[in-house]
């Protein structure tokens, strides 16, 4: 055979490989979905590490598949209540509601008219909220109101501008987020105000502000503003308030998490600017941060840029497990973490094409799938978590319910799918910990770099060790301190024997 020969009949095999190659993925692309566009995470040194896709698109929401006469413009956010969904269209004053059943979404009815009320009609809405026993909220922006409204969309009472003093009455009360919790009080973020959240009882009383941003200035304009500035260039000067959230979102325990874009980019990874909050009941931050990062999105962008910025976490969501999800809208990015604030994944981008973003502004979940808002494309993009995913979320769920051992055995699973997550290296640990298998325990987090729960770890064995090995320790420290003074003793006994002979043969 000649060496054209062998040179054609290998380009032969090739091109066989290739197409069937390009049959297997696409049978694997029907079967599973669209991929997402590159996931990855970053390991203890910060470098992005490229991982298997958590979630797959499973499909994306056009108006059209809704049969809807006019596209959806500029919508503004989600809800989820069981299986309905609700889609606050702002450009076309009205809230649509959607019932998924399997993987389908049907258009059950166009909320645009509150029965009774006065006026009737939205006027930019900008968010939208449902309780347990079926009642709507909209925070009705340019109306200066949230109403609520019964399931059949009678309306039952609005929550306006608070007459308080503590209210700056010069300002417009302009609803942009609404949170409601399971005893019907009301958390307003008013896109002017900067003292917090404007809290509502379920009576529509208003009870003061929860949670306020912490003031962000630069010290050196804040010196020059304070000493050097005219009193005429102080008042044209911007007056160092507390910042806005930019959204909100309540847990299955009523904790508030919120989210704000407005910060320093400098400030991020120092966990000054603290993008991502969880606020109790006064409004303090208990959000856990036990990674070496902080949670801000993606660690590394182009200092001073708007598109190649850092991350703007514009909304999140929280799991029943805790997991919380952010999106981003600088660079369609989806960051899910865990409790203790440790990166699980991150995928996505912008762009025009299935799983991507033009302007990613909302998220929500229904159960484990992620479903998110594009405001510029008017569709919403459902995705599904893939077998790596659900390992990740079975490993976290077993090792919360008490299930260490099975806990230990997933995160074996997505070790044997990925042997750089670090995750899993700190969930076998735990588990071991747990389980007081110190040791074993060690060895993992020696592995994941985890110093905190390395020194944990060494100071329980240690303290093991030594209620165990008490008794012999103890009998060894005797014999270390009791063996000189006896041997001590003993030969100044001799010395003085000795020198009582010496005297006795001198007389």
């Amino acid at each position: 055979m000649t060496v054209k020969v062998m040179h054609r009949l290998l380009a032969l095999i090739m091109t066989v490989i290739m197409f069937a190659s390009i049959n297997i993925n696409t049978a694997l692309a029907a079967d599973d979905g669209y991929p997402v566009s590159y996931t990855y995470n970053y390991d203890y040194w910060g470098d992005i590490r490229e991982s298997p896709d958590a979630y797959r698109v499973d499909q994306v929401i056009y108006s059209v598949d809704l049969g809807l006469d006019t596209a959806m413009r500029k919508p503004q956010s989600l809800f989820v209540q069981g299986n309905d969904l609700y889609v606050c269209d702002t450009g076309n004053n009205r809230i649509l509601h959607l019932n998924r059943n399997g993987n389908e979404f049907t258009l059950v009815r166009v909320i645009d008219t509150v029965l009774g009320a006065e006026p009737n009609t939205f006027n930019t809405p900008n968010d939208v909220a449902v309780d347990p026993e079926g009642n709507i909220y909209v925070a009705d922006t340019n109306n200066s109101r949230v109403v609520m409204m019964d399931k059949d969309l009678n309306y039952v009472q609005q929550f306006v501008k608070p007459t308080d003093s503590t209210f700056d009455q010069s300002l417009s009360f302009l609803p942009n987020k609404i949170v409601v919790d399971k005893s019907g009080r009301v958390f307003v973020l008013a896109s002017n105000v900067n003292k917090g959240l404007v809290k509502f009882e379920a009576n529509t009383t208003f009870t003061g502000f929860v949670g306020a941003n912490k003031v962000s200035y630069n010290f050196f304009d804040y010196i020059w503003k304070m000493y050097f500035s005219t009193k005429e260039q102080r008042a044209q000067q911007v007056a160092f308030v507390p910042t806005e959230y930019c959204n909100i979102y309540m847990d299955a325990d009523s904790f508030i998490y919120a989210t704000n874009i407005s910060f320093s980019e400098y400030d991020l990874l120092s966990d000054v600017a603290q993008p991502i909050r969880r606020l109790n009941g006064i409004g303090n931050d208990i959000l856990i941060k036990n990674d070496r990062y902080p949670p801000i999105g993606d660690l590394y962008w182009v200092e001073q840029s708007i598109p190649m910025g850092p991350s703007k976490l514009v909304d999140i969501t929280v799991l029943d497990n805790d997991i919380y999800i952010a999106v981003d809208q600088t660079r369609g990015r989806i960051f899910g973490y865990d409790s203790q604030g440790i990166m699980l994944w991150a995928f996505g981008t912008t762009g025009n094409s299935e799983g991507t973003f033009t302007s990613a502004i909302s998220i929500e979940h229904m159960g484990k799938d992620l479903l998110v808002l594009d405001q510029n494309g008017g569709n919403i993009t459902v995705f599904t978590p893939t077998e790596y995913g659900n390992l990740i979320y079975d490993a976290s769920e077993s090792y919360l319910k008490g299930d260490y051992d099975g806990s230990a055995e997933k995160w074996e699973e997505v070790l044997k799918l990925n042997a750089n997550y670090n995750l899993a290296f700190i969930g076998i640990g735990r588990s071991l910990l747990r389980q007081d298998e110190y040791i074993k325990a060690m060895e993992y987090f020696e592995m994941a770099h985890d110093r905190d729960n390395y020194g944990r770890s060494f100071r329980l064995y240690r303290k093991v060790w030594v209620e165990e090995n008490i008794g012999w320790v103890v009998a060894v420290l005797a014999c270390l301190v009791i063996i000189p003074l006896v041997k001590h003793s003993v030969n100044k006994i001799r010395m003085e024997v000795a020198a009582y002979e010496r005297n006795q043969v001198r007389k």
